[in-house]
């Protein structure tokens, strides 16, 4: 690919969800969607805290992971005041977007640059319900076994981040026996608590899962309390999963270490965009190897090679199963990831929820990027990520821009009124 200046960054965006469109010197484009929620927020960050640092870069298509993870690490370097996870949901749009112009100049889906291809993923049906009873979340299942193939399914148990408390008396107990039985032998189930448990109540749920042949048990205890997580893990057979709420390289390589969990569930979006979560994907495949563990040159900056003599379950690297909550483009990048990383669990999180509970997500794109077919999804051969972003919905957002004019950025200022509007 000859040499490709960024010369605008232009943010399409509501309260829910923000995409970015990115657009070179030769008139190139590529769509990306930064992380959801707040993400009219998180817009003003992406021309406040990013755009100054990356517009007017010159792109190297020829080694695209390294080139966009240091044009990650010189952002984080400029704005090293601001280590959390604004800076890295605003950087997710543009990696993603980058990633997409990269696709649809080779004329290939991502999947194929990275190492991929395009083809079908197993999906688990990921219900996010904790007003539903055990019995009706047990027959919406089974339906969608039936109708749709699915033979993977996760669904709720305690309250999110709930203190110990259940989301009604008993009803932990309840779906823990009745959705297993109800889907019958052959299926694979799944739990996430959200947070919800101390260490001796979360055991006490954990036996219990394990009893009713549930597989994986997500983010038992409150997340910023890893070690609490660790003594849940290691009391248990059954496994024990969670990382979505994490972003910086360095709790990555403590749970790899420490072995926090057994599955680790990055989100791409949170992680800044998928060529961060492929440097992370690297680092636990390889975890227990000393060769392959730099945690991808230094997480490319963010971490350093603690990790290189840790190792996963039983001494191997640690599976890769993302988190993919909502039909946006997270899901759609998850999909394109899990077709080339060596230790992609073996499944993709669907969300099964509607415009009931996900109102935002309607009318996102043109025609259905997440048909499935026999419990699978498809990444399809277009171009980029093959998504088509409804142009009624980014009529409807709000829209920013800054650009390169030639000799510096000229970045996108927001009124105070702006936030929240």
């Amino acid at each position: 690919m000859a040499d490709m200046r960024i010369s605008r960054l232009e943010t399409f965006s509501t309260p829910d969800v923000g995409f970015v469109r990115v657009t070179g010197d030769g008139g190139e484009t590529g769509w990306g969607q930064m992380s959801t929620y707040h993400a009219d927020i998180t817009a003003q960050v992406l021309h406040r805290q990013v755009a100054p640092w990356i517009l007017g870069r010159i792109i190297d298509g020829d080694d695209p992971v390294a080139d966009f993870l240091d044009l990650a690490a010189f952002v984080h370097e400029r704005e090293h005041k601001f280590p959390g996870s604004y800076v890295r949901r605003a950087l997710a749009g543009v990696d993603t977007a980058l990633w997409d112009l990269l696709g649809r100049l080779a004329g290939q889906p991502v999947a194929s640059l990275i190492g991929g291809a395009p083809g079908r993923v197993r999906a688990y049906a990921s219900s996010m319900k904790r007003d539903i009873t055990p019995e009706d979340e047990a027959d919406r299942m089974c339906r969608l076994r039936d109708d749709q193939g699915f033979d993977a399914f996760k669904f709720r148990v305690g309250a999110e981040c709930g203190r110990g408390r259940d989301e009604w008396p008993g009803r932990t107990e309840a779906i823990i026996e009745i959705v297993p039985r109800a889907l019958g032998p052959g299926v694979v189930t799944m739990v996430d608590a959200n947070s919800a448990f101390d260490v001796p109540r979360a055991i006490e749920v954990g036996r219990m899962l394990e009893a009713n042949g549930i597989t994986h048990y997500e983010e038992p205890c409150p997340y910023w309390r890893p070690d609490l997580t660790r003594r849940v893990t290691h009391a248990l057979e059954i496994d024990v999963t969670g990382g979505e709420q994490d972003c910086d390289m360095r709790h990555w390589v403590e749970m790899a270490a420490n072995h926090v969990v057994d599955v680790m569930q990055p989100d791409v979006m949170y992680m800044g965009g998928l060529t961060p979560t492929l440097a992370l994907a690297e680092m636990l495949a390889n975890a227990g190897n000393e060769a392959g563990i730099d945690a991808g040159n230094e997480a490319r900056n963010e971490g350093g090679n603690e990790v290189g003599n840790a190792a996963g379950p039983g001494g191997r690297g640690y599976p890769c199963t993302p988190h993919a909550a909502n039909l946006s483009l997270v899901t759609t990048c998850t999909m394109h990831l899990l077709t080339a990383i060596p230790n992609a669990g073996p499944y993709l999180e669907l969300a099964i929820e509607g415009a009931d509970y996900y109102p935002w997500t309607e009318g996102l794109f043109r025609g259905d990027p997440f048909a499935v077919e026999d419990g699978h999804v498809t990444v399809t051969d277009a171009p980029g990520w093959g998504v088509e972003i409804e142009p009624d919905w980014l009529a409807a957002a709000q829209h920013a821009e800054s650009l390169w004019d030639g000799t510096k950025p000229v970045c996108e200022t927001f009124p105070e009124q702006a936030i929240g509007a």
